[in-house]
């Protein structure tokens, strides 16, 4: 996926106050990738807010969004103070509510206490033969054919794809954005972009026949909510590692776990989802 494309639907059109439109990124499916959504929520939000960065984005998806139309954002702010404020971001096409967040924003302040949770996995910088840990280097990883100097940059360190494949519901991912710009909101939001897309793969690695190249196929998925929640600024355009767990997985839904790792093993975010996984109803996606 080019970064410039990414970077075009993340510059939203302003219609009134408070009002904008967006563009659409065309993967090759039916629906818009929810990672845009969440992207462009983080955007939305931080116009007219400055001195603050995003804080918690929580985020419910009602319905998926059609790729072949734009999207319309609304910003409805219910809190504006010095160090913190607050505002609800509704996306929508027409009369379809797709998706609607809750969005906490905050400015620095001193320390006061101060701890973080260091990856051991994360310790050894890109490129290097090995990390510590379970964890290879992003230069030890399988990344697409087509990976370049201007493509989001993704790693795998575990197979999610093999549907007969049989392993823990964790994953690993290294992920960078060559070329990102050194803007705070667009890093926050390239950041969101790359969270949303791994937990219902890392959900499924248990589990024989239901590989993440079988959803929209056997299986059906979505996600149902999404919440990211930043700790200290994280550069997109360096590898991050991003942890993936899945500690639950049953009646229909599952949930999944994840924190962001700079390649020093500084923590700089965590993200919590829920899912739907379900076989396919009449051969059919069906919706959420």
């Amino acid at each position: 996926m080019f970064t410039a494309a990414v970077l075009e639907a993340l510059t939203l059109e302003p219609v009134a106050t408070d009002r904008y439109r967006g563009s659409n990124l065309q993967i090759g499916h039916n629906v818009v990738f929810g990672g845009q959504l969440l992207a462009q929520s983080v955007v939305a939000a931080l116009l007219g807010q400055d001195g603050k960065t995003v804080k918690t984005l929580h985020t419910v998806f009602a319905r998926g969004a059609q790729p072949d139309a734009p999207v319309d954002i609304t910003v409805d702010r219910m809190h504006a103070g010095r160090n913190l404020a607050s505002s609800t971001v509704t996306i929508s096409q027409g009369d379809r509510l797709c998706a609607r967040s809750v969005v906490l924003l905050s400015a620095d302040e001193p320390d006061f206490i101060r701890h973080g949770e260091p990856s051991q996995a994360a310790s050894a910088a890109p490129g290097d033969s090995a990390a510590p840990g379970d964890s290879a280097a992003p230069g030890d990883a399988g990344g697409p054919a087509d990976d370049g100097p201007d493509t989001w940059q993704i790693r795998s360190m575990g197979e999610v794809n093999d549907p007969e494949f049989v392993g823990p519901a964790e994953l690993e991912v290294w992920t960078r954005w060559p070329g990102a710009p050194d803007d705070p909101a667009l890093n926050q939001a390239l950041l969101a972009f790359s969270t949303e897309g791994n937990l219902i793969g890392t959900a499924m690695r248990p589990h024989p026949g239901v590989g993440q190249s079988q959803a929209h196929v056997t299986v059906t998925t979505g996600v149902l909510s999404h919440t990211l929640t930043y700790h200290e600024p994280a550069p997109v355009g360096e590898w991050l590692l991003l942890a993936h767990h899945s500690p639950y997985a049953g009646r229909g839904r599952a949930y999944g776990q994840g924190e962001v790792f700079r390649a020093n093993g500084d923590l700089v975010a965590s993200f919590v989802q829920d899912s739907l996984i379900r076989p396919m109803r009449s051969g059919r996606a069906g919706g959420l």
